[in-house]
């Protein structure tokens, strides 16, 4: 397996934090253990120094006549000073007790580092001698016999005896180490620190594997949010997830393609539908045509015959009958044209899809409305910026859209409330390979309610309108891979834009001359 492939993964990340904080455990506690071990070297060393300095000035007076206090002060040892708060004191006392070579309460106190327990001198000159249980000593140790303390309590006064034998007989020294109690505070310290460590790595375990939990649950988090909007029947969005390296990228992953080909289906099924519908509208459409156009062609014909055979001998009476008869065939004319309408709606596109310059189909639209236009004070115009590649398309069904488009703006400034108006129609290229024509009126604009249904059939603001107008419209602009939009302010005007691929976008795939469907049932 791939080395970056197997750090990506969520497992092996996690463990890897934790060997790591184990790691790091057990180093700070090995390091604290050993800064605790020397401090305790440090403490009993000070110790032993302490204690080895006072048997040394002990030991060193034994042959002389001076007092401790003055020898020490001699020799420069300042035992009381130096090692403030452990040697307290250093006796020297005369083996006189009721049992010789054993020291006893009642043995004389022969010098002292204290001056408080050196001997007097009485008037008649005599010593006056303090006893040891005048000394009040802590807790005495035989050095002598080695013995071994049991449960020693942190900083508790001792005193310590050695013997001694001089020419003057024995002799014991006494070294006393007065209290080191640490105070409840920093006893507490010392008992808590070293569970400092361990529970300053327990809380960094805690958030790091929080932290991992947290990022790994927040795309299941995600999936689940996921799995409810497919679940709703929404396919219109990707799981964020999936740019992850871990495992639950790869399943966010396999789930956007899943959207995807659902969303796919959805697309596929409705074309489907559409296309049924279409089909059955078409084939209802045909029928319809055939049985509605067989009548009107036998009333068109029968006008013309009664025109020119049954016409009235009255001039009067034959100029009515001419007029009704003209109205009847203008009336058959407007049903065929929406039977045409309807036909071309339903049926599938016939296209002849050729190099084709743009101008010259704009021309001739408004040319067809040039009179109307000038009856109704409509000033048009027809404008080119720069030079326009011709576009692949269809003659006839292109020069359809431009007519139909420019005809609902000159129409929409006839029904306005001010009187005339400007029309004008841009054609330019956008830089995309399309070209774009823009078919602007100054009517009455459309409703902001009306603007999103301009283009659904059978939809009309019209009372004569039949809806399929812009609809037919749209649906030609569509077969020739090109897109119609619509942008209006009511009062102000409305602008139809009609954006066309040219040829310089290369050559594309062949639009069927026979039907513009292209759904393919292996797509399914």
């Amino acid at each position: 397996m791939n080395v970056f492939r197997l750090l990506n993964s969520f497992r092996v990340r996690l463990l890897l934090v934790l060997a790591a904080l184990l790691v790091g455990t057990l180093g700070v506690q090995f390091y604290l253990n050993s800064r605790a071990a020397q401090r305790v070297a440090r403490i009993i060393a000070a110790q032993e120094q302490a204690l080895a300095a006072g048997i040394s000035l002990a030991a060193l007076t034994l042959p002389t006549t001076k007092r401790l206090e003055l020898f020490d002060k001699e020799r420069g040892f300042n035992l009381r000073e130096k090692y403030e708060g452990r040697v307290t004191n250093v006796l020297i006392v005369k083996d006189e007790g009721s049992v010789p070579g054993q020291l006893d309460a009642n043995d004389l106190i022969d010098d002292s580092l204290a001056p408080e327990f050196i001997p007097e001198t009485l008037d008649d000159g005599t010593a006056k001698y303090f006893k040891v249980s005048e000394a009040r000593l802590p807790r005495m140790i035989n050095a002598d016999q080695a013995e071994i303390i049991a449960r020693p309590v942190a900083g508790e006064p001792r005193a310590f005896t050695f013997s001694a034998s001089t020419s003057r007989g024995l002799n014991f020294i006494i070294v006393v180490l007065g209290s080191a109690t640490v105070p409840d505070s920093q006893l507490f310290w010392q008992s808590f620190r070293p569970l400092l460590p361990t529970l300053i790595v327990l809380l960094l375990a805690i958030f790091t594997t929080g932290l991992l939990v947290w990022r790994f649950t927040r795309p299941i988090n995600e999936l689940s949010s996921a799995a409810r909007r497919v679940a709703a029947g929404d396919f219109n969005f990707n799981v964020p997830a999936a740019n992850r390296a871990d495992e639950m990228g790869a399943l966010a992953g396999v789930f956007n393609e899943m959207i995807a080909q659902l969303r796919r289906i959805r697309e596929l099924e409705s074309q489907l539908h559409q296309v049924e519908r279409s089909a059955v509208v078409g084939r209802l459409a045909s029928a319809i045509a055939h049985e509605i156009r067989n009548p009107l062609n036998y009333i068109n014909l029968t006008l013309d015959h009664l025109r020119t055979s049954l016409a009235p001998e009255d001039e009067k009476r034959r100029e009515l009958v001419q007029k009704l008869i003209d109205q009847l065939k203008s009336e058959v004319a407007r049903i065929n044209t929406r039977i045409t309408e309807f036909l071309k709606f339903t049926r599938p596109s016939k296209l002849e899809l050729l190099p084709l310059p743009l101008r010259p189909l704009l021309e001739d639209a408004l040319r067809l409305v040039k009179a109307q236009a000038a009856e109704s004070n409509i000033e048009t115009k027809l404008e080119e910026h720069g030079p326009m590649p011709p576009v692949r398309g269809d003659a006839e069904s292109l020069r359809s859209v431009f007519t139909n488009l420019i005809i609902n703006g000159v129409q929409a400034m006839e029904t306005s409330e001010q009187a005339g108006g400007r029309l004008t129609v841009t054609l330019e290229a956008n830089g995309e390979g399309q070209a774009r024509v823009r078919i602007v009126d100054t009517g009455r604009g459309i409703a902001p309610d009306h603007l999103a249904q301009i283009f659904e059939p059978y939809f009309s603001t019209k009372e004569t309108g039949t809806g399929l107008g812009l609809a037919i419209a749209k649906k030609a602009v569509e077969d020739h891979e090109g897109t119609l939009s619509v942008a209006s302010t009511p009062g102000a005007g409305t602008t139809f834009t009609v954006t066309l691929p040219t040829t310089e976008r290369g050559q594309r795939s062949e639009v069927s001359s026979k039907t513009k469907s292209n759904l393919s049932f292996t797509d399914l």
